[in-house]
């Protein structure tokens, strides 16, 4: 018998589109939806007398120094990212977390006095009633397929994790799954991924509830990183199926159990009235022997 398929389509959609500029920047579009979380890339390694700065339409958000790293120090920067910016302090890779509508705009880096990459960064759509992760319910036994369609251009590198466990990577044409002992241990052969990353969860159990994680990374230029929960609950539609038939059977048994024994208890007492009537005397035999 074939068992459902639940498809959960994680509409993690993004472009990348790259265009040069006459001061030799590149211009880099990111499109995403609220909820994911997305690392711009500076693709150096400074030193300490190096000084980072982000820019977000113009206005800087972040500044890392030798000294120190100063990020949203503005209360207009506080309003708009609300704790979502972090910066990574040997590189100057700008992380937003949980992104929303309001973060969209352009993100400029510069760099010990040199203009770096310009990132278009589009925001759309909502994830999720919380922003930040999508929740799914499936029942035991049914397939789910994270879905996490990509753009035109290739993605370098897709991971998949399932509560920071190494699930799956994928790189161009070859893909990875369930390498770590833990992963191999819970899942057991029920993981396939395809062509466009997505991954598949068969045969799934209550012990497959948690959170799931996809991280993808585009040309080096950036990542996307978005969070998920999956809860497997009650048991699968071809069980209920076999317990309802089962107990259908079940009291089928029993109301012909009753039955049988209604009839034996009637045949029974017939046959005991028959045995009585066979010793009976007649009333009127009785009053003649007087």
């Amino acid at each position: 018998m074939l068992k459902n398929k639940v498809i959960v389509c994680v509409f993690a959609v993004f472009a990348l589109i790259v265009h040069g500029k006459s001061d030799g920047t590149d211009e880099v579009s990111v499109s995403v939806i609220e909820g994911d979380s997305v690392t711009l890339y500076t693709n150096i390694t400074r030193n300490k007398q190096d000084r980072i700065k982000w820019y977000f339409n113009n206005s800087r958000i972040t500044h890392i120094d030798e000294n120190q790293t100063n990020i949203c120090t503005d209360e207009w920067c506080k309003e708009i990212f609300r704790d979502k910016l972090k910066v990574d302090n040997r590189t100057g890779d700008l992380t937003i977390t949980n992104i929303r509508n309001t973060n969209s705009g352009v993100y400029q880096l510069k760099f010990s006095r040199r203009s770096g990459n310009i990132f278009s960064v589009s925001v759309s759509g909502v994830s999720a009633a919380e922003g930040d992760q999508v929740t799914f319910s499936v029942k035991k036994g049914e397939s789910v397929t994270l879905e996490t369609p990509v753009g035109k251009k290739p993605f370098d590198v897709m991971t998949w994790y399932f509560n920071d466990i190494l699930m799956a990577e994928i790189s161009g044409d070859q893909s990875k799954i369930c390498t770590d002992d833990q992963c191999k241990e819970r899942f057991r052969d029920r993981l396939k991924v395809n062509q466009t990353g997505s991954l598949t969860i068969m045969d799934t159990r209550n012990t497959d509830s948690g959170e799931y994680k996809v991280e993808i990374t585009i040309s080096n230029s950036f990542s996307i990183i978005r969070s998920f929960s999956v809860t497997v609950t009650g048991l699968s539609p071809a069980a209920v199926a076999g317990i309802s038939f089962a107990a259908v059977f079940g009291a089928l048994l029993v109301g012909a159990a009753a039955a049988g024994g209604i009839y034996y208890h009637y045949k029974s007492s017939r046959n005991v009235d028959k045995d009585n009537n066979m010793h009976r005397v007649p009333y009127e035999v009785l009053e003649n022997d007087g």
